[in-house]
């Protein structure tokens, strides 16, 4: 049997940034955020939110979502680059805020890929019967290391989180195949600079813009699929213009494209698990859809992952 995901949980903080607000900020427009990036607002923790804080109300949701307690879930991984302190790390914080004394706890670093990294090492350990459930959980507070004064970086981010409980699935369904990669070469591309996110946008573009479809398509060839066989794409949620590119790299239609980046921006390892919550909840995301995620960050690290919705 595969491992899938039985249950999602998802958090977004209650304070809005527009672009409205921002031209108050930085020297940018409303216009120009939407034409180059498809933003047109984020979602901004307060001072006493911390990643744990978001991590955990996702996390609680997920559980619920899933059936489970606390105590069934074997391993906690949490996947972010913007823990509350260096150690301890966000995972064994949230351990002892569910209650999930039985579990093993770790946080993962591969930035706006994490939550592919997360969901590929939980289906390890759970086909390999060492966890029954293990809860992955994707989430950042971007807002502590954005530079609000750099109007090429402060556009783009948000904050946020999203959780899954990854176990096993019946037959057919779950992660059918996947795809990891990194490229440290590229790490001077993107990085925290001090207190604050450094990026050129132009070499990250056209990385982001080659890595995506082709991890995209990989997976569908590793899974035994073709393209016309694909639901939904779930891309991570940085530049709309990126994940058009991978959606005509696969001949999607438009609808067949998870697009939250409007509302959100980009919330970095939190931004797949957001969008998948959301077609969910929609219902354009079915049992039995095919769903391709695929994601790219920092690092430079890269992940995709073939899924057969439902239980």
């Amino acid at each position: 049997m595969n491992a899938g995901i039985i249950g999602l949980g998802t958090y977004s903080p209650e304070q809005i940034l527009t672009n409205a607000d921002l031209e108050k900020k930085v020297d940018t427009s409303d216009e120009w955020i939407r034409t180059r990036t498809g933003i047109e607002e984020r979602r901004i923790a307060g001072p006493e939110q911390d990643t744990s804080h978001l991590a955990f109300e996702a996390a609680k949701e997920a559980i619920k979502d899933a059936g489970i307690s606390p105590e069934q879930i074997g391993l906690i991984l949490v996947a972010t680059v913007t823990p509350d302190r260096p150690f301890p790390s966000v995972s064994t914080m949230l351990q002892d805020q569910l209650g999930a004394k039985n579990a093993a706890a770790m946080d993962i670093s591969a930035a706006c890929a994490g939550f592919m990294y997360g969901l590929v090492t939980a289906k390890q350990f759970v086909e390999s019967d060492t966890y029954s459930h293990v809860l992955v959980v994707g989430v950042e507070k971007l807002s502590k290391i954005t530079n609000w004064e750099d109007r090429n970086t402060a556009v783009l981010f948000g904050d946020g989180a999203g959780a899954a409980v990854v176990s096993k699935v019946s037959e057919g369904r779950g992660i059918l195949s996947f795809e990891l990669g990194a490229d440290g070469s590229g790490g001077k591309h993107l990085y925290q600079d001090g207190p604050h996110l450094a990026m050129n946008g132009r070499e990250v573009f056209k990385f982001a813009v080659r890595q995506m479809g082709e991890s995209a398509v990989n997976v569908i060839e590793k899974a035994g699929l073709s393209k016309e066989d694909i639901d939904m794409l779930i891309p991570h949620q940085a530049n709309i213009r990126i994940m058009d590119a991978s959606r005509e790299r696969l001949g999607l239609p438009v609808e067949k494209m998870s697009k939250t980046i409007h509302k959100y921006g980009n919330t970095s390892s939190a931004s797949i698990p957001l969008s998948l919550k959301e077609e969910v909840v929609n219902g354009k995301v079915k049992d039995d859809d095919i769903i391709v995620m695929v994601g790219f960050g920092g690092g430079l690290t890269w992940g995709a992952i073939t899924l057969k919705w439902g239980k």
